[in-house]
């Protein structure tokens, strides 16, 4: 019900106009109150209804005043709204404004009623206690101009969303916890205090009167507070449990979570600080995916976290090169896209075997694949897996039907780090484990089962994985000085009954070789 008046209020024409008048009428039942708790009322004599005649022309001509100045503000202050759109900057920023300048100008409109009212009760009474009577009326002028603030307040916060989206800063300093707070008090708390200390302090107000307004007055003072208090709660528990359910959600991940500002307190800049962190969050996340889908995702973290300086120890790696026989003539015969989509094809099982068994597919050169096993995170056996990933490379190759690779496995000390300058990094591995299976991947395009590994790969391999493997040959490969012991791996019992895979049966002539693992083997 209470949204629904507000809404009609924020919508109506006259809304605005008719919330001011409200809160004009609750400053005149607080002197009304006052003057009946007093006794004043009974003490102007006969000659009543001349004074509350003269007394009510100010206050009606400062009705119509508020009146048009209400209708302005609306066509001021909400124009946007009628017309369907949402404000500009500049239209934002005076709508946070508002209720501080109506509570202004009501307090205005009010001051100089104050001290007429007052003089002219004050007259028509034998004991001229002016300084209780405009004490009485300061009082309602100060509750209406509190409640206006509160009001107008709450009027406007349905509009709030649409202001967020306008301005990155919807706080301001009239609508803070504080000043909400005080008037909230003031309203329920001290003004009623106020009008029992008036009305005491009236030496005119006999005893009797006096246990009246106690009495009267410590029930409203009591009714009010726990109203106010329970608002004020409420008003500051509720977007709490919302901030907090989002927080929630975005430390279990939920990056999409957000919550709608609606204040223009420290909670509407807290409301606006929550949706900024998961939108940075959430940036950020989409950074290291795509940064991932790049370099690597264990590069990425290390990217992302680390100093932006040049870092990089000495480490004991496994080597991984995988690359494509006879690419030449394929990109020679085949449709450029058609060529592309088969490499891709190749590499999406390239890093898969890879990342399954934690490693880094450290770079793509050209129709080959460098894949790195004990950097940057490293394994306790980087051997095992580096042999694992082969295996399933060249099966899930062979099934496909669509290329021949040849993959060569070594093993051995490299720099793996980055290399570049400040403004331009790559996370990389240097070292002659990385020349030597590049010249390795060369002859291994020449062996029935495509693989090639060194004998440091084998020796550090586990147990169970070096049975797979058997002595191939000894090879002097290009640009090294001792011959190489290379291993492959033992055709499975399927593949020596005759339902092997293509690799396992004898290949075609060599299609024309392409440089990429000579360009590697050459760091």
């Amino acid at each position: 019900m209470t949204s629904r008046l507000i809404l009609w209020a924020l919508r109506a024409r006259g809304g605005l106009s008719a919330v001011v008048m409200a809160c004009n009428l609750g400053g005149l039942a607080v002197i009304t109150t006052e003057l009946f708790l007093s006794g004043f009322l009974s003490r102007l004599g006969s000659d009543w209804m001349r004074t509350f005649v003269y007394v009510s022309i100010y206050p009606t001509i400062g009705a119509l005043v508020g009146i048009a100045l209400a209708v302005r503000d609306r066509r001021h202050y909400f124009g946007w709204l009628d017309q369907r759109r949402p404000p500009t900057e500049r239209e934002a920023k005076r709508l946070l404004q508002l209720p501080l300048s109506i509570t202004a100008r009501a307090l205005a409109i009010w001051l100089p009623g104050v001290f007429i009212a007052a003089a002219i009760f004050s007259h028509a009474t034998e004991e001229r206690s002016f300084p209780v009577v405009l004490s009485m009326f300061t009082l309602g002028g100060l509750e209406s101009a509190a409640l206006t603030f509160l009001i107008v307040d709450r009027l406007i916060r349905p509009t709030i969303p649409v202001v967020a989206e306008v301005l990155d800063e919807t706080a301001h300093w009239s609508n803070t916890v504080l000043a909400r707070v005080l008037v909230t008090f003031a309203v329920a708390g001290a003004v009623p205090l106020f009008m029992l200390i008036t009305v005491l302090a009236d030496p005119s107000t006999d005893s009797q009167d006096r246990i009246r307004t106690g009495i009267y007055m410590a029930i409203v003072g009591l009714s009010a507070g726990v109203v106010a208090t329970a608002a004020l709660a409420r008003a500051v528990a509720t977007p709490m449990h919302t901030l907090r359910d989002a927080l929630d959600r975005i430390a279990h991940g939920d990056l999409d979570a957000r919550v709608t500002i609606n204040s223009t307190s420290e909670i509407g800049r807290l409301e606006h600080s929550v949706n900024e962190l998961a939108a940075n969050l959430s940036e950020r996340e989409r950074m290291r995916t795509v940064f991932g889908r790049h370099v690597g995702t264990e590069v990425a973290e290390r990217a992302l976290s680390g100093s932006p300086s040049l870092t990089g120890d000495m480490r004991v790696v496994t080597a991984l090169f995988v690359d494509v026989t006879g690419s030449v003539a394929m990109a020679t015969e085949l449709a450029p896209h058609d060529f592309v989509a088969k490499l891709n094809r190749l590499l999406s099982t390239v890093v898969a075997a890879t990342e399954d068994n934690h490693g880094l597919v450290n770079k793509f050169e050209g129709d080959a694949a460098l894949c790195i096993f004990g950097a940057p995170i490293a394994l306790d056996d980087n051997a095992t897996p580096a042999l694992i990933a082969a295996r399933r490379i060249r099966d899930e190759v062979e099934i496909l039907g669509e290329l021949e690779v040849g993959i060569g496995i070594a093993r051995g000390l490299v720099f793996a780090g980055d290399v570049g300058t400040d403004t331009r990094l790559e996370f990389t591995v240097i070292g002659d484990a990385v020349n030597e299976a590049a010249r390795l991947t060369t002859e291994a395009k020449q062996v029935p089962r495509r693989i090639l590994a060194s004998q440091a790969v084998i020796d550090a391999a586990c147990d169970a994985e070096r049975t797979r493997w058997t002595h191939f040959d000894t090879l002097q490969l290009r640009g090294r000085k001792e011959p190489t012991p290379c291993w492959t791996d033992v055709p499975s019992p399927a593949h020596r009954n005759g339902s092997a895979p293509r690799a396992d049966r004898p290949s075609a002539a060599p299609l024309p070789q392409e440089p990429a693992a000579d360009r590697a083997a050459d760091r």
